[in-house]
Parts: structure tokens; C-alpha cells; sequence
């Protein structure tokens, strides 16, 4: 055997270990039971815990009652609106409407990793916004150089 085989096969139990080791204390628990509360003296899971789903999703700050969730729902009908136009004939695109879908959509998405409370529902949006934008200036790119290499028609004289 190659002498290098031999020292990674002789140095893997102290990796294995250490590693294993930093892999746990990065996940362990503080307390046995999974729901248990932290606080001194107090029996039972806390109010939160308690909560429903949608009671908790109602008082986010990114909940059902505000704009930080509202947003994002209508904003997928741009989206779709994009999506229907793949159907339409690439002449008939806009190249204003598509780069400000494209510039929108990348913008955007960078800043909702950067507001308080991160807003990955508008991140989503925004980012397939800009993948569409793309797809369809791409479409309309295509188009554009298939016309430049036709021959131009050529007039018949009367």
C-alpha cells in the first residue's frame, strides 16, 4: 500500500471522533423531553408551544394580517402573467416589460434576505419573477438574431 493510504487509515479514528464530537455539541439538547420548557419551576409546554398553527402563523410578523404576507400572494400573479406569456409570439414581447421584470425580481430578492423580519415568501416570488423575466428576454434574444439572418424579401416590380 501506498505509505499515504496507510496514514489516512491510521489518523481516521481521531477524525471520526472529534468530528462526531463537534456534530453533537452543536445539536445537543439542553433538556431530556423534546416540548419541555427551560424555565425554572414551570410544568408543561409554554404558551407557544400550546398555540395552533394558524394562531401562530395569525400573530407572526409575517403573518396572515400583514402586508409582509399579502404581498408576495397577490405578487405571484405577475408570475403567472409571465408564465401565460410563453405562449405568445416572441414579436410580440416587451423588452422594457421583461427587463423591468428581470431587474424587479433580482433586486428584490437580495433585499429580502436584508430586511427584519426576512421575508422568504417574497423571496421566492421575486426570484422566479426574475427567472421568468430571463426566460422571456432570451425568447425574444432568439427571436431577434433568427430575424437578423433571414434574407431580406425581395420586392417584385409591377
Amino acid at each position: 500500500m501506498p505509505p499515504t493510504t496507510t496514514m489516512f487509515r491510521a489518523a481516521r479514528p481521531i477524525f471520526h471522533q472529534t468530528s462526531r464530537a463537534a456534530f453533537r455539541s452543536q445539536f445537543a439538547r439542553t433538556s431530556g423531553r423534546r416540548f419541555q420548557s427551560t424555565a425554572a419551576g414551570s410544568e408543561g409546554p409554554t404558551a407557544q408551544q400550546q398555540q395552533g398553527w394558524f394562531k401562530r402563523m395569525w400573530d407572526s410578523p409575517i403573518g396572515f394580517k400583514t402586508v409582509h404576507f399579502w404581498a408576495p400572494v397577490m405578487k405571484w400573479a405577475l408570475v403567472l402573467a409571465g408564465i401565460g406569456d410563453f405562449a405568445r409570439p416572441a414579436e410580440k414581447l416587451s423588452v422594457t416589460q421583461n427587463a423591468a421584470l428581470t431587474a424587479t425580481g433580482a433586486i428584490w430578492t437580495r433585499w429580502c434576505f436584508v430586511i427584519t423580519p426576512q421575508n422568504y415568501l417574497l423571496a421566492a416570488v421575486n426570484f422566479f419573477l426574475g427567472c421568468v423575466g430571463v426566460a422571456q428576454l432570451t425568447r425574444i434574444a432568439m427571436h431577434n438574431s433568427a430575424q437578423k439572418k433571414l434574407p431580406a424579401p425581395v420586392e417584385k416590380e409591377a
